[in-house]
């Protein structure tokens, strides 16, 4: 109620210093505010409460966990969380952690957009919450807050914004710089691999990579972070050529995999074993090695018919091994065999992608349907939201209409006074556009009928030369020829007796014109002569250079040089069109 007081004092103080309104419609006017604010007075909207928002949450996770982030309710249930995340009240650490649980199950689950919106509402989110939180839970925050910075530097990768990828990348490093954990040799092994794979710069990953190899070989060399970075070192070895140091690099990964288990499943790895097994392999191909191939070959099968592999890397651990199979089949003469892996390896291959094809197809379908079906509840609600607001405000129906009548009063009279204002303003802003463009049509006849003389003169210069021609005839003929073409030449000297004063008239008609182009010309540049000056109107007026030749009476080159000069004096440079500058101005 005192928000809806205080909006309608703020309307009224708002409008009357700018409407001079008599006392009748300041009565009107309050009477409006004031049905406003009873119109309003009770309207709240129904929430839920912070615990019921809390123990929903938490039937929703427990869900999504049973789950496993793969059928239809995993997105249902994370659109509904999204929703309830609001109605939290001062439980931090639970809404931080849904942030950063969300964040990471987005990206594994390929979402790089929902993955980055989530990341940036965790930082958003603690950065404003911090001081509510205990020196021990900003500790755990240390390394969440850590994560999530590699969190958002891969999702920005993933969307190709590289340049958002490389700010987190360094902000993680930032913030890594003094802890003693092993998220600052991962931070460094993080950004290694953002230079080798999204920037190529080689060398600056592998300067980071050996210098997070140093780090975790130090202080953690049992943890599983030390194969990763040994194996991203390796592929940049390999690629310089130093095929032997990738090889030792490899073979020292091969042993740190058989005696390491998977953090997770606490079990050896066999899919990273049998990667680093297969580069071994490889390699003693590639460098003729067969009996050493077939050595580490052996020991590659042994491996993986011993273990079994990881529940989530059956199919790709298979495959990496049939695929070196086939590849030291193939180098050992063993044609049929080494077909018929390829086989194998192109159905397996084959298979995996599909599986993941339309699982991603699966899921967007999903999220679809979702969106879809939450649009149509969401109308569903709002239709029956409106009509119990429409029932709501049946009761108050009376006031209304005195609202509105008040408000049409006020309007009426304020449209009766301003009418004739908006009347006169609009006959003279009309006056003044007739003015203009009757002067503009005044300035353009005067443009075509300079445009005309000066073509005419121009062919009166034309008819001078034409008359030269013929008194040059006219000495070399004697006798009756001689007489008549004097008689012709006299005519002709007759009727274009004028010539001289035609073009002192048309100059004073042409500097008349161009008074206004003149003074523009003047305060530009002041150093123009007169002649300069009615070169540019010519120009200006688009009279082609033999015409302004004939009219100043001087050869095309030496027009040409004028044109040189003036250019000069304008201070164009050899690109400018003399032409298309004169025209702009």
């Amino acid at each position: 109620m005192a928000t809806c007081m205080e909006w309608s004092y703020f309307v009224y103080l708002s409008i009357t210093p700018f409407m001079p309104i008599n006392h009748i419609q300041r009565i009107l006017l309050l009477s409006f505010l004031f049905c406003f604010l009873v119109a309003n007075i009770g309207y709240s909207q129904k929430t839920i409460s912070s615990d019921t928002a809390l123990k929903r949450l938490n039937e929703l996770t427990t869900l999504n966990r049973e789950l496993n982030n793969e059928i239809d309710l995993y997105w249902s249930n994370y659109f509904q969380q999204l929703e309830l995340i609001p109605f939290i009240e001062e439980n931090y650490t639970y809404i931080l952690s849904f942030y950063h649980h969300r964040g990471y199950n987005f990206r594994i689950l390929g979402n790089s957009r929902e993955s980055l919106r989530m990341y940036k509402a965790f930082f958003k989110f603690y950065n404003e919450n911090e001081l509510f939180l205990n020196q021990e839970e900003k500790n755990e925050y240390l390394r969440k807050r850590s994560f999530n910075y590699r969190g958002l530097a891969i999702a920005y990768e993933k969307l190709s914004l590289l340049d958002s990828a490389n700010f987190e990348h360094q902000k993680n490093l930032k913030f890594t710089d003094t802890m003693t954990t092993i998220y600052k040799p991962a931070a460094i092994n993080d950004y290694g691999m953002f230079l080798y794979g999204s920037m190529n710069n080689n060398d600056l990953a592998l300067k980071n990579f050996k210098e997070a190899y140093t780090l975790t070989k130090k202080h953690f060399p049992e943890h599983f972070l030390l194969g990763s970075i040994c194996d991203n070192m390796a592929a940049i070895i390999f690629e310089k050529g130093d095929i032997e140091t990738a090889k030792r690099l490899y073979r020292d990964n091969f042993e740190f995999y058989k005696k390491t288990l998977n953090e997770t499943y606490k079990v050896v790895d066999v899919y990273l074993l049998v990667k680093a097994g297969s580069k071994i392999v490889d390699i003693e191909l590639m460098q003729g090695n067969l009996k050493q191939a077939a050595l580490a070959y052996t020991e590659l099968q042994n491996i993986f018919n011993t273990y079994a592999p990881l529940p989530n890397k059956k199919e790709a651990t298979r495959l990496e091994f049939l695929k070196t199979k086939q590849r030291f089949l193939e180098a050992t003469q063993k044609t049929d065999i080494a077909y018929a892996t390829l086989k194998e390896v192109n159905r397996l291959s084959d298979s995996i992608n599909q599986a993941n094809t339309s699982k991603s197809k699966e899921r967007i379908a999903v999220i679809n349907d979702i969106i879809l079906e939450r649009s149509r509840n969401s109308f569903k609600i709002e239709k029956v939201q409106k009509e119990t607001i429409i029932r709501s405000q049946q009761l108050k129906l009376w006031i209304i209409s005195i609202s509105s009548i008040s408000i049409l009063g006020f309007l009426t009279s304020l449209y009766w006074r301003r009418k004739q204002h908006i009347i006169n303003a609009h006959n003279k802003q009309r006056i003044a556009e007739l003015q203009n463009e009757k002067l503009n049509s005044e300035i353009e006849s005067k443009q075509r009928d300079l445009s005309d003389f000066a073509i005419n003169l121009t062919q009166s210069q034309e008819w001078a030369k034409e008359l030269a021609c013929k008194l040059n005839q006219l000495k070399t003929t004697k006798g009756r020829e001689r007489k008549k073409l004097f008689d012709a030449f006299e005519q002709d000297v007759q009727n274009k007796i004028t010539f001289d004063v035609d073009t002192k008239a048309f100059y004073q008609r042409l500097d008349k014109l161009s008074d206004a182009f003149y003074s523009e010309l003047n305060s530009k540049f002041s150093d123009l002569s007169k002649t300069d000056k009615r070169l540019c109107s010519l120009i200006r007026l688009k009279i082609d250079s033999h015409e302004i030749a004939t009219l100043q009476n001087i050869t095309l080159s030496s027009l040409n040089t004028s044109r040189y000069r003036l250019r000069k004096k304008l201070n164009l440079s050899k690109d400018d069109n003399l032409d298309d500058f004169i025209q702009s101005l």
